[in-house]
């Protein structure tokens, strides 16, 4: 089973503290025995700053959030920083682990208007005492990849859109679109391209009778098809025959059955009907939104096993 997104955010996080905490505290031990002079406490933290993997500024704070030393950059000191206060930064509002360790949830920081993450290091005196925390900002456009690409989960997920639209849906009614009176052939058109066309995902927008789709051959581009392209078939021309792509997760004989799954939803329904959906063949994914503007992604083949009662309910 593929790790949701915050899981694969906790593990990305978990791997980072793995490679700074170690540094940061062995700095932070030498930041003890200087601490409260502005100078010393510079010094170490220009001796130490190449040792620190991946940091933008190395700092110290009271543990009131007063920055007590310069910024340290790649630069050299950044005196204007000096008796900052950093109290109501959002890593400051954030419970310091009792191991004395906490790599900050991202935020944007307020330097360079990108996403940053911070990481503050306990500064305990002989006797164990909090003295304040070392600090070190990295931008998360120098930190290394720790992690795979997050794979997006294929489990059904269902999510309610605009309170607005909710609320009207008995006032409105479906209108016959110029794709809903030829339905049949413009999904026949759909078909070709995805199964022989190269095309690998298509976004359908029933209402306004158009489609975007992506190809193999051009992922980076997406092309629209309106009511005239998706109602004749020489559209099929300008797209190069292509293999159907092995590495597809929906299977090529597949496609059909969902596209033909689509008719129902769109026209058996005056109040409750298909606006919106789309067929990926890598991920096998399908997602329909309807009237509501409720959308449910889920994978094809449990697209397939849904009955009529599943979307309409058993009275209709």
């Amino acid at each position: 089973m593929e790790p949701s997104l915050k899981e694969s955010i906790y593990l990305q996080r978990e791997r980072l503290a793995q490679i700074l905490h170690e540094p940061l505290a062995h700095l932070a031990a030498e930041c003890a025995g200087v601490w409260g002079d502005r100078n010393r406490l510079n010094e170490r933290l220009l001796e130490g700053f190449c040792h620190i993997p991946h940091r933008t500024f190395l700092y110290c704070l009271g543990t009131d959030g007063i920055q007590i030393s310069d910024n340290v950059a790649q630069t050299g000191l950044l005196p204007e920083h000096f008796g900052r206060d950093r109290s109501s930064r959002p890593y400051m509002k954030e419970p310091v682990p009792s191991w004395g360790f906490l790599l900050s949830d991202a935020y944007i920081s307020l330097f360079a208007g990108r996403p940053s993450i911070t990481a503050l290091q306990m500064v305990r005196a002989g006797d164990g005492s909090v003295l304040g925390y070392l600090g070190a900002d990295f931008d998360l456009r120098k930190l290394p990849l720790t992690a795979e690409l997050y794979e997006e989960p294929s489990n059904w997920r269902q999510v309610k859109g605009d309170p607005a639209i909710r609320g009207a849906v008995f006032q409105q009614c479906r209108v016959e679109s110029p794709m809903d009176r030829s339905l049949g052939q413009s999904l026949s058109i759909l078909e070709e391209l995805l199964t022989q066309r190269g095309v690998f995902q298509c976004l359908i927008h029933f209402s306004s009778s158009q489609a975007t789709v992506w190809t193999v051959n051009d992922p980076f581009r997406y092309r629209l098809l309106d009511h005239e392209a998706l109602s004749d078939p020489d559209v099929c021309l300008v797209y190069p025959q292509t293999p159907y792509p092995l590495a597809a997760a929906i299977p090529q004989q597949c496609v059909s059955p969902l596209l033909d799954a689509l008719r129902p939803l769109r026209l058996t329904d005056e109040t409750f009907y298909l606006r919106l959906a789309s067929i990926n063949l890598f991920n096998g994914m399908i997602s329909v939104t309807f009237s509501c503007d409720g959308s449910h992604y889920m994978r094809f083949d449990e697209f397939l096993s849904k009955s009529h009662s599943f979307w309409f309910g058993a009275g209709t």
